[in-house]
């Protein structure tokens, strides 16, 4: 990877983690400094994250963390629920019982995790293990991005015990449904687990 590509990395992560938070400013001559590179590649970094959405970057001010409102993330879940349903939709047929293995035992690592910093990355394992096998590299891209832009936010929001046992529960039923076969069910549970998860988000977003 470039040098570019792997700063946008270290300060995607930061922001995943919480260490940058919505309206926080990213200083290229703060990060050129952390990271022990030149602001030239900081400045591509920057505008990498701008197009995936994580960064805001004015001309007078300089860059910023990306905020998140209530009308974007139902805005990006919409999206979500569009191209995820789409690639089970395509993957089902393809699915095999190692497939369905590999996404229950990424269910037991969510169970086990305690750090609500690890659940989005274990979440998007697991649904990953389900759309994998429709074949589309692109469009699961595109999904991780989107994925990553509520990320952070789900974890202020969303983290009670209550809404990871709900959400939970919908993977167990979506992995069930995928195993017997019944595909019109389990688009249907992907659909609503998405829908929940959004008007849950957008509530705590606009509180």
């Amino acid at each position: 990877r470039t040098l570019p590509e792997q700063v946008a990395d270290r300060v995607r992560e930061a922001i995943l983690a919480g260490r940058y938070r919505g309206g926080d400013p990213l200083r290229q001559e703060d990060l050129a400094a952390q990271l022990g590179v030149s602001r030239i590649p900081v400045r591509e970094a920057l505008r990498q994250l701008e197009a995936e959405g994580f960064v805001v970057v004015n001309p007078r001010r300089g860059a910023s963390v990306a905020t998140l409102s209530a009308a974007e993330a139902i805005e990006i879940y919409d999206m979500r629920i569009g191209l995820e349903t789409r690639l089970l939709r395509l993957a089902l047929p393809r699915l095999t019982a190692a497939d369905l293995e590999q996404a229950e035992a990424g269910l037991m690592q969510i169970d086990r995790e305690t750090d609500p910093a690890r659940w989005g990355a274990l979440n998007w394992a697991f649904h990953a293990a389900l759309y994998a096998p429709a074949e589309r590299p692109r469009m699961l891209t595109t999904v991780k991005g989107l994925h990553d832009n509520v990320d952070r936010y789900l974890r202020i929001y969303l983290a009670p015990a209550e809404r990871q046992a709900l959400s939970q529960a919908q993977h167990r039923a979506l992995v069930v449904a995928c195993r017997r076969g019944a595909h019109a069910e389990a688009l249907q549970v992907l659909e609503q687990h998405l829908a929940d998860a959004s008007a849950a988000l957008a509530a705590g977003l606009a509180a």
